[in-house]
C-alpha cells in the first residue's frame, strides 16, 4: 500500500499543481468578470484552498505513507481521505451535467479518466483503513 499512496502523492501534487493553468484556461478574467467582486473572489480562493488541500495530501502521501500505513491516527486520516474522495468521486457523476462532456472527445475522456482516478484514491485509502 506504501507504493499505492506514493505514486497518489505524485498525482495529487501534479493535480494541485496544474490549478496554477485553471485561470488562464478556462478564461476566468473574461468568464467571471460579470460576478460581483466577493463571488470572484470567493471562487478564486477556494480554488486556491482546494489546490493547496490538494497539494497537502500529496506531500502526505508521497512522505509520510509509511504512518500512514501503520499507525492508527494514519489509518484514521486514511479514512477521512477516503470519504473525501468518494464524495468528489459522486460528485463527478451528480455534480457535473453529462453536457459538459458527452459526446466530446476530450471532455469524455478527462471525464473517464478522473473517474477511475477518483475510484483509485478511493480504494486505496479504504484499503489502508481497513489496513489491508
Amino acid at each position: 500500500m506504501e507504493l499505492h499512496l506514493k505514486i497518489i502523492g505524485i498525482f495529487l501534487i501534479c493535480l494541485a499543481l496544474i490549478h496554477i493553468i485553471f485561470p488562464k484556461y478556462f478564461n476566468w478574467k473574461q468568464e467571471l468578470a460579470s460576478l460581483s467582486l466577493f463571488n470572484r473572489q470567493v471562487m478564486q480562493v477556494h480554488t486556491f484552498f482546494i489546490a493547496f488541500t490538494v497539494f497537502l495530501m500529496g506531500i502526505l502521501c508521497a512522505f509520510c505513507s509509511h504512518d500512514l500505513v501503520t499507525t492508527p491516527l494514519g489509518r484514521k486520516i486514511a479514512m477521512g481521505l477516503g470519504l473525501f474522495w468518494f464524495i468528489r468521486l459522486l460528485i463527478q457523476f451528480f455534480g457535473y451535467s453529462t453536457e459538459l462532456w458527452k459526446g466530446k472527445i476530450f471532455e469524455t475522456t478527462v471525464h473517464i479518466f478522473f473517474s477511475v482516478f477518483w475510484m483509485y484514491l478511493t480504494t486505496v485509502f479504504t484499503l489502508v483503513y481497513l489496513n489491508r
